[in-house]
């Protein structure tokens, strides 16, 4: 039944560094045997060596077509409440949260909109927010959840749902999409949902030596920014830090509602 789960994201993602070390791998065969200089056979192994090793972290570090963990056992540590999914996109975070805490509830908000063709969308195939609410909901029926969920269409700067009704928060590599005023609303929106001392995971992406290694400038929107950034705006949009952490290429945040 998991076999029918498809996250979506690129084949070129998973799979481009194999390609590469493919290509590689043959020139330096070629080169070597018709023994070329041997600064260009070195340049050509190393070459080879890292596209090789960029292939084994992406597929099986990063794995972004598989599924995906839990970063703490701290976040909704009972098991049960009403979750808000923050730009879900396909899914992957919402099968997160569904398969690690399986009394809970999750509602999956995603707009659909430019950042989700970007990613997964087909503009020939019709209406975006169809096409995007018809995956998600196959990948929730797929993994046996989809009546422990809902799928909301909506903006994360300015979501339609109503003050403090839920028990917690998450959102995985959706937010950092964003530009900072962007980023803003969207805290401030996750503590205008959630109920007094409600919990709010947090998953950016993080330019850390594995990304640099693996796509060097290609994730542009993984930008650098200070060291606290995420701590700060957080504490600035009315959340309190309880544990934070580091995973390849992911930065994690708990927080709590003040």
């Amino acid at each position: 039944m998991h076999s029918q789960i498809n996250f979506g994201y690129p084949w070129a993602f998973n799979y481009g560094h194999l390609v590469v070390a493919v290509v590689f791998l043959a020139l330096l065969c070629l080169a070597w045997i018709r023994k070329w200089h041997k600064a260009v056979i070195v340049v050509l192994g190393l070459a080879t060596v890292w596209a090789s090793a960029s292939f084994v972290m992406v597929r099986y570090g990063f794995n972004m077509n598989g599924r995906a963990t839990m970063p703490t056992e701290a976040f909704l540590r009972l098991g049960a409440g009403k979750v808000l999914d923050m730009g879900a996109g396909t899914g992957r975070s919402t099968l997160m949260v569904l398969e690690a805490r399986p009394q809970a509830t999750v509602v999956a908000l995603d707009s659909f909109g430019e950042s989700y063709v970007e990613h997964f969308g087909d503009r020939k195939s019709g209406a975006v927010v169809d096409q995007g609410r018809a995956r998600l909901l196959a990948n929730l029926t797929a993994a046996g959840v989809a009546q422990r969920a809902s799928i909301q269409p909506g903006d994360m700067r300015q979501m339609p749902l109503e003050s403090d009704t839920f028990d917690a928060v998450v959102s995985a590599y959706a937010i950092d999409h964003l530009g900072r005023e962007g980023i803003r609303k969207s805290l401030s929106e996750a503590n205008r949902v959630l109920k007094p001392r409600g919990e709010f995971l947090l998953m950016v992406i993080a330019k850390d030596f594995w990304l640099e290694f693996t796509f060097g400038p290609l994730l542009m929107h993984a930008h650098k920014v200070a060291a606290d950034f995420w701590e700060r705006s957080l504490r600035d949009a009315g959340f309190e830090i309880v544990e934070q952490g580091m995973r390849p290429a992911t930065k994690y945040i708990l927080a709590r509602k003040t």
